[in-house]
This record gives C-alpha cells, structure tokens and sequence, in this order.
C-alpha cells in the first residue's frame, strides 16, 4: 500500500487552533493508519508556543503524537524571535533553523501540507 506523507502547518499559539490541529493529526492516522502515514507537524511564528515544555494542556496529545511516530518541528527563527530557549520546549520536538523551510522542502518532496 502507498504510503502518504503529510506535513501539517501550525502558525497561530492558541489553544483552538492547536485542538484543531492534533485531532486532524489523530483523525488522519485513525483513517489511514499509522503504519501507512508519514506526518510532521511544523511550528513557526505563534504556532512555537504549544510546544513549549510546562505541563499543561498539551502535553498529552503531544506524548500521544510522538509516540505514534509523528516528527514535532520548532523553526529556530520563531523560538529566537519570541525569546524561547530551545531547551524550554517538550523533548520530541526538533528545532530546525527554519520552519518555512522546512514546509518549502517537504512541498518539493511531495509532501502534502495541510493548515487546518
């Protein structure tokens, strides 16, 4: 079976968009299947602030979704800007330099983005 890789987009810190967000995520996997999904979930701009490491009202949909295989990217730029350490965020998340990128590099590989 084909396996389908989707980057999903997060920009805003509010804690609507990120419900709206991890249940497209878990809606996804339970549609598909975990084992035929390749998802990253890429934080920029605001959207940095869910991934933040207190524990709160993320946390567990966060260990939920890593532990289902789903990458967990912070832009470097965004975490700078707003004067987030890197260490301050949940360790699944990555930080990459930049999480515009990020998403330009998987559109060009094929991936399929998705804003909820």
């Amino acid at each position: 079976m084909k396996k389908y890789k989707v980057v999903f987009h997060i920009d805003e810190g509010t804690n609507a968009r990120a419900e709206l967000v991890f249940n497209n995520i878990e809606n996804l996997i339970a549609d598909v299947g975990q084992e035929d999904v390749e998802i990253e979930l890429v934080s920029n701009s605001e959207g940095v602030r869910i991934f933040l490491g207190t524990p709160g009202q993320h946390a567990s949909r966060i260990e939920t979704l890593a532990a289902k295989g789903v990458r967990l990217v912070a832009c470097a730029n965004s975490l700078r800007k707003l004067g987030f350490a890197p260490d301050s965020l949940f360790n699944h998340v990555e930080v990459v330099s930049s999480g515009v990128s990020e998403l330009v590099k998987k559109q060009t590989d094929g991936w399929a983005y998705i804003r909820p």
